[in-house]
């Protein structure tokens, strides 16, 4: 039998469900949320231990914080502002009070540090943990994928990169060595880039969260616009200190910028200067397709893939 990827699943089941009963100005399935017009933005997400976390990584408070923020991230990608949250707890029915109280407090950082309220949710029995969090907004314009158009420069804020080497730190169990303590706690503790999505809209052309890497959310970004790109490697943000600690654990530190997720940092196309902190990481282009630009001017096809649930392989 075969299986398809996750993003070839996603498309089958966009081609099924897309409903054209949506009104002309709003947007379903495949872009980082949903806009229903004139303001609603919705999104879902899940984090599912086994898969997107072990119950060592992390205190519990901080892995429910976590699971919110990475819903929350997709409302920044739209320029949404958040309006609340929806929980839906699938639990072991042994887990102790102390863990589900771990859990409900994470939630309530996220709720208050986010401006979004838990506003309800669902409780129900499994055998491991799993947070699914609905995240509602409001935007009067939201930001799409679809807008991006050769000659836009390409940004993209903080530092793609440190969450996904504080990853195979805590998978390597070396999270207790110094060199490692900045990546670990990158992964640990996200933020949603609220702030920075409002202020790009009416700059942005288009733009998308790094959850499953740079190369591969840019490649989504990408089809939805019709368009190419071209990374200048030599631009990438990440420093000594980084490349030192990838080298520790063996990785190369421009593959984990590049293809390394659980960022949740802002990518972005844009016709004029950025309108917020951010590194200019390549340009838009005509021809279809991603390329890397190495120092000596070399210009090749990128390989790199990002995270798929359906891929053979380990945990994220």
């Amino acid at each position: 039998m075969s299986v398809s990827s996750e993003h070839e699943r996603i498309a089958r089941l966009g081609a099924r469900l897309r409903s054209g009963a949506l009104a002309e100005q709003d947007v379903g399935i495949g872009d980082d949320a949903a806009f229903l017009h004139p303001e609603l933005v919705v999104s879902v997400d899940a984090a599912v231990e086994g898969v997107h976390f072990l119950p060592r990584f992390a205190p519990w408070a901080a892995l429910a914080r976590r699971a919110a923020v990475a819903a929350l991230s997709d409302l920044a990608a739209m320029g949404a502002a958040p309006m609340g949250m929806l929980s839906s707890l699938i639990l072991p029915r042994g887990l102790d009070d102390a863990t589900f109280d771990a859990l409900v407090e994470g939630y309530a950082q996220a709720a208050d540090e986010h401006g979004a309220p838990v506003i309800g949710g669902n409780l129900a029995a499994g055998t491991e943990v799993s947070m699914t969090t609905t995240v509602l907004g409001r935007t009067s314009a939201p930001l799409l994928r679809s807008g991006a158009r050769p000659g836009d420069a390409l940004y993209v804020t903080g530092a793609p990169g440190a969450a996904a080497l504080g990853l195979h730190a805590l998978l390597r169990e070396r999270e207790t060595d110094d060199r490692f303590a900045r990546f670990v706690e990158a992964w640990r503790r996200p933020w949603a880039r609220i702030d920075a999505g409002l202020a790009l809209r009416g700059h942005a052309s288009a733009a998308i969260d790094v959850s499953d890497g740079l190369l591969a959310d840019l490649g989504h970004l990408c089809a939805a616009s019709g368009v190419g790109a071209t990374i200048d490697i030599g631009a990438l943000p990440h420093d000594a200190t980084f490349d030192a600690a990838a080298a520790a654990l063996g990785r190369d530190p421009v593959e984990l910028v590049l293809g390394g997720g659980e960022a949740y940092e802002l990518l972005f196309a844009t016709a004029g200067a950025s309108p917020i902190e951010a590194t200019r990481v390549g340009t838009v282009d005509a021809e279809p397709g991603v390329r890397l630009r190495h120092a000596d001017g070399r210009v090749a096809p990128a390989t790199l893939a990002g995270f798929d649930h359906f891929a053979s392989g380990g945990e994220r």
